[in-house]
């Protein structure tokens, strides 16, 4: 149990059976009356944000998160198949929890960082930046790559990106994980 005083952001915590990560607080103490610590919680299973306040001394259950290193093998249904690296088991991750921008940059055999609290995934963490082949670009035209234009280009798997117009079919590009787009050509 840890109380009001060990509140930093990223402190996770289980609130009602489900974990909960502190993204803002504020110690607050008032004139009159007790102290208090005002929060902005982040449900990590759901995303969903709360707002929440804490008297001074309350006690909460802390979540002990574990990142580990594991390897994407594949994609059943709507669930994203990773395996320990270590240990070589297998786990299942659902959609929500990999993430919209991560589900469309993960490649076969390629090596992530899945958060694990209380025996249950709940977030997966690309490295910053993958290198991926783009399957589908139209053309540029010829005389048009000056004004900064750009492009909508389908990598290999199967995310598309906005490029600029001088990238081909055939090309390898660096993607930024973080957001989701172009870098530059590898």
């Amino acid at each position: 149990m840890a109380d009001t005083g060990d509140f930093r952001n990223g402190f996770t915590m289980l609130i009602d059976n489900e974990i909960f990560s502190i993204s803002e607080f504020q110690h607050v103490k008032p004139g009159k009356g007790n102290a208090f610590v005002r929060t902005k919680l982040k449900n990590l299973q759901t995303g969903a944000v709360l707002d929440r306040t804490f008297r001074s001394g309350d006690k909460v259950e802390q979540v002990r998160v574990e990142k580990r290193e594991m390897q994407f093998l594949y994609v059943e249904g709507d669930a994203y198949i990773f395996m320990d690296l270590e240990t070589f088991d297998q786990i299942s991750i659902a959609r929500p929890v990999v993430g919209e921008t991560n589900a469309g940059l993960l490649k076969d055999s390629e090596n992530a960082f899945v958060s694990i609290a209380l025996d249950k995934a709940i977030g997966v963490e690309l490295p910053n930046f993958v290198t991926l082949l783009v399957t589908h670009a139209e053309p540029g035209i010829k005389g048009d790559t000056a004004t900064g234009a750009v492009k909508p280009a389908t990598l290999e798997t199967g995310a598309v990106v906005n490029v600029p117009l001088f990238v081909n079919q055939g090309d390898t590009l660096k993607i930024d994980t973080r957001t989701g787009d172009y870098v530059e050509r590898a």
